[in-house]
């Protein structure tokens, strides 16, 4: 086990992150310029470069994707994961004091869902959050699922009604999410973007990708509905800064004001 702060990696989880660092990156990057966090993430493709004697001229997406292949049992891999965590979090740092990241909106729980394994998930009236994710909440399969960068899942309501209106048998809770919110424009809750969930901090860290187990909730099975690629219809991943308790009802602030933002 990979510890960095409070988060635990298993070598599994780090393999994975590092197969999905370019992802991880050029989401979050996606649309927004910032040249202090571009140097960061060109600081970083140097360092892996150097670590991984390749070519000077690798991108993160190749460099993470070798990383994933060649590191299982390096005793480079838990620093090398370091640098990356810390990386992430610092260029999310860097875009907003750049200016590139929304102005402070409100929203509100509209569902908190959880499960033994598997979808739906169901409501629960309130839970306790710590760095993993829902105290109590089960993913069926760690393959895809459970890294720290995963520890919740949110879907807007405005998606859910949407794609109800197209014909869909969906709900809240159908394709997994643990927290479903109301009133927030959904293209701004996109990697990078801040939360205030009721007494818990989030950074939105990934887009999750579409599931085969969420088909029945799709007419004619089309669950990539849901993929990014159709528009900002996707549910989102998010890492937990600070540990709490959500009640359904509570407030979701996007970009709260916060003591080091001061």
């Amino acid at each position: 086990m990979i510890t960095l702060g409070p988060y635990s990696f298993t070598t599994t989880d780090a393999l994975r992150t590092f197969g999905n660092l370019g992802g991880l990156w050029e989401s979050m990057m996606e649309g927004r310029s910032s040249a202090s966090a571009a140097a960061l993430g060109e600081a970083l493709r140097t360092r892996l470069a150097g670590a991984l004697d390749v070519g000077p001229n690798v991108s993160l997406v190749e460099l993470g994707t070798t990383a994933s292949k060649t590191l299982g049992d390096s005793p480079d891999l838990a620093a090398l994961l370091d640098d990356v965590w810390t990386t992430l979090g610092e260029a999310t740092s860097a875009l907003r004091a750049d200016g590139q990241l929304p102005v402070t909106a409100l929203g509100r729980v509209t569902q908190l869902s959880a499960s033994g394994g598997g979808v739906p998930k169901l409501p629960i009236a309130s839970a306790d959050i710590d760095y993993r994710g829902v105290v109590g909440d089960v993913q069926r399969t760690r393959v895809h699922h459970g890294r720290p960068w995963q520890a919740l899942c949110l879907y807007a309501d405005e998606v859910i009604d949407q794609l109800r209106a197209e014909g869909h048998p969906i709900n809240r809770g159908s394709v997994g999410e643990n927290i479903t919110v109301a009133g927030l424009d959904w293209s701004q809750i996109r990697p990078g973007v801040r939360l205030r969930i009721g007494g818990v901090l989030a950074l939105v860290q990934a887009y999750a990708e579409p599931c085969a187990t969420n088909a029945a909730f799709f007419v004619g099975g089309d669950f990539q509905r849901m993929n990014r690629d159709r528009g900002p219809v996707s549910r989102v991943y998010a890492t937990v800064l600070e540990p709490g308790r959500i009640v359904t009802g509570d407030e979701v602030i996007l970009e709260p004001v916060l003591a080091d933002a001061l």
